[in-house]
């Protein structure tokens, strides 16, 4: 095992954290936040983007939107899924309205969708709401296919 990367999501600062070192207990050198708060942030397009170039840990992203009611019902499973992936995952959420652009570039045609990103690729994509159980048996059928 190594040191990983991860990009903190309230600055966008990149984070080296030693591999002695708890990633739970891992704050961000500029802001001091906890880069593993077990409650999915949401981001920026532009932190989205550095995350995944830069962040080495698997990341998976929730893209939602306000007004979509199946986002708001999913919401909860959500942080219950971050709770029990982190810090082997890191969780966050994506606004589409908000980000528009980056939502286009993904390619997003329904919400919610899913994508989960290992070393800069996307991996594997869902749409639709799920249950916390449903999200993190969804991530560890995939992550055992991720490259290394």
């Amino acid at each position: 095992m190594s040191d990983i990367m991860i990009v903190c999501c309230r600055c966008g600062s990149t984070n080296r954290v030693p591999e002695a070192r708890s990633p739970l207990d891992a704050k961000c050198g500029r802001c001091s936040s906890k880069l593993f708060a077990a409650s999915p942030e949401n981001v920026s397009g532009t932190i989205f983007e550095r995350h995944v170039a830069r962040t080495t840990v698997p990341l998976l992203v929730d893209v939602w939107a306000p007004w979509c009611g199946p986002c708001r019902a999913m919401a909860p499973a959500y942080g219950a899924a971050a709770r029990e992936l982190e810090p082997t995952v890191l969780l966050m959420k994506l606004n589409s309205d908000e980000e528009q652009t980056v939502s286009a570039q993904l390619g997003i045609g329904g919400i919610p969708t899913m994508i989960l990103f290992h070393r800069g690729k996307e991996i594997a994509r869902t749409s639709g709401a799920m249950s916390a159980g449903q999200i993190v048996r969804w991530v560890q059928e995939w992550l055992p296919a991720a490259p290394v």
